[in-house]
């Protein structure tokens, strides 16, 4: 078995989820490559369908069975490989040594317990304390969070609370426990920019207390820019550049993050005519181009982007981009002629 590095705390080597359907073999994510340090943060940016929250169920095994399932790779967790595990292991490791918080606090909380209930209950399945201790570090959590009055709300139901508490409260399981990896899937997708804001910094400013290690996934490049150390960009299930943040937003490699970045409105920059978009869109998942997956939208392909499939090539230290421009057949393929 592959062990991670001792400043790893996730190592996702060639993971590969399908889901099976009448019509034929959905692979969702085919053949994805990351790492996260300890303590860092890593952003997960894509269009919906790239494959960003299947990646991050498949990490904590929560897949639908009779429909989706892992079909090949390593998902390494502190040099363990949690493909290994058994179900009850895995119950033991999700909200515990990692933890999600789900981008729609309203479907993910459950209606019919209260708020202190719900994160009081993790705490008496993996930390083993009695009704009393765990309830009061319930209380305590909401306190953290920044919810007030927290022994009134912990006695509230969700529907009692507005949307942006509801997220807090999320929060306040997902890390009740001190998990050592944090899964944050569209955390604010379903709230008000100020409220948005809120969240955000909280969660940073908790990483920041505890050393959680985070795996941000956002289609929001703000969100991005702001939280993350490293970034991976995924299209159709691959991941077509890895880099730091900094590299990321200052010298983009590939054409689909270039299409991204510049399609983010500038508020220092006048517009005339439409703004700047991504041609096309996003190929059905039951008939994938045969060579680059992005080749169909991109104004740079050529022939061998029609017709081969390029590797994530490392490029710099630590940067990844998987493109034919990056590579020694570039320079001998024709260029077409418009």
């Amino acid at each position: 078995m592959t062990i991670a590095k001792n400043d790893n705390i996730l190592e996702v080597i060639n993971l590969r989820t399908s889901f099976f359907t009448d019509e034929g073999e959905v692979k969702a994510v085919d053949g994805v490559d990351f790492t996260i340090e300890k303590g860092k943060t890593l952003g997960v940016v894509g269009e919906s369908g790239s494959g960003k929250s299947i990646t991050s169920l498949s990490i904590l095994r929560l897949l639908e069975e009779t429909t989706g399932k892992i079909v090949g790779g390593e998902i390494l967790f502190k040099g363990e490989n949690l493909l290994d595990k058994t179900k009850k292991q895995m119950m033991g490791i999700r909200g515990n040594n990692i933890s999600m918080i789900f981008q729609e606090p309203m479907t993910s909380l459950n209606p019919t317990l209260t708020c202190g209930e719900q994160i009081s209950e993790s705490i008496r399945i993996h930390q083993k304390l009695n009704r009393k201790d765990a309830w009061a570090k319930a209380v305590e959590m909401l306190t953290l969070v920044g919810i007030p009055s927290p022994e009134k709300r912990a006695k509230q139901y969700p529907f009692e609370l507005s949307g942006g508490m509801r997220q807090r409260v999320m929060i306040a399981i997902a890390l009740a426990c001190n998990p050592e990896l944090l899964i944050a899937d569209e955390p604010t997708t379903a709230l008000d920019v100020t409220i948005q804001a809120q969240i955000l910094d909280l969660i940073k400013k908790l990483q920041q207390e505890l050393g959680t290690s985070l795996m941000m996934i956002t289609h929001d490049l703000g969100v991005v820019a702001e939280m993350c150390d490293y970034v991976a960009v995924m299209y159709c299930g691959k991941v077509v550049e890895y880099a730091d943040v900094k590299t990321l937003f200052t010298e983009p490699k590939h054409p689909y993050t270039v299409g991204l970045i510049n399609s983010v409105p500038k508020h220092d920059r006048d517009y005339e005519g439409d703004l700047a978009v991504i041609p096309g869109s996003v190929p059905s998942p039951f008939s994938l181009p045969q060579g680059c997956r992005f080749a169909p939208r991109c104004e740079h392909a050529r022939e061998i982007c029609k017709t081969e499939l390029p590797e994530l090539l490392e490029i710099n230290k630590g940067d990844q981009v998987r493109c034919w421009m990056y590579t020694e057949k570039w320079e001998k393929e024709e260029v077409p002629q418009p």
